[in-house]
């Protein structure tokens, strides 16, 4: 979507058997965007369905609340739990105002996303918690933040990580590092950060590594 003070890119590569990864980047009342990253555990066309319901969920509850990130997320994990019992997911759901330069978000069991600009590059620290439909009653808090002009939020799914090979620790300094070192030349450009992540994290391309993970970046360039 066109939302005025914000511009989006995204790259979403599915694995081989198909996947539960999601993104979705959608126009809220009052000039608003939602921004939303997700995996399904499991994969194949049962996983595929889940995540078509959860994205489709989610969109209507943002609509209806999406300034309580906490308040959507606690809406997919109980139709989670109605619909598929035997299954779990995490997600990240962010409220955004461009014109304020404000973001409220909030996770489930999902890697935190990454600031990217002039003067910092560093991880939100969201809260810890459990994925959606791994507790009875899921709950956690939101994080505000305040985008400068110029910086990028990236979030992004495990898939990326569990592609480099690296223990998670490893792997989420490499994603660090690759953020950092995104040129100056091209950071006016989220669709050229994404690319420039993507390629630094895995120099070998998506297509020469054997796996089965899902891979979702997506990128909100604050002007």
């Amino acid at each position: 979507p066109r939302v005025a003070g914000v511009q989006l890119a995204a790259r979403h590569r599915t694995g081989p058997r198909g996947g539960g990864d999601w993104h979705d980047a959608l126009p809220l009342p009052d000039a608003a965007l939602g921004l939303a990253v997700g995996s399904v555990t499991g994969s194949g066309p049962s996983a595929v369905a889940a995540m078509g319901r959860l994205r489709a969920s989610l969109r209507a509850y943002a609509v209806m609340e999406g300034e309580d990130p906490v308040a959507v997320l606690s809406d997919l994990e109980l139709l989670l739990r109605l619909t598929e019992p035997a299954r779990s997911a995490t997600a990240l759901f962010a409220y955004c105002e461009p014109a304020r330069r404000k973001i409220v978000l909030a996770g489930a069991g999902h890697s935190p996303p990454l600031i990217i600009g002039e003067r910092r590059t560093e991880y939100v620290e969201t809260s810890l918690s459990a994925p959606l439909g791994m507790l009875a009653c899921w709950e956690a808090p939101s994080v505000e933040l305040a985008p400068e002009p110029g910086e990028t939020v990236l979030l992004y799914t495990d898939g990326l990580l569990h592609r480099t090979g690296d223990p998670m620790d490893r792997a989420f300094a490499r994603l660090h590092a690759a953020a950092a070192s995104v040129p100056k030349g091209i950071r006016d450009d989220p669709g050229a950060i994404v690319d420039h992540v993507l390629h630094t994290v895995l120099p070998d391309g998506l297509d020469s590594v054997d796996s089965d993970e899902d891979v979702v970046l997506l990128a909100a360039r604050f002007e």
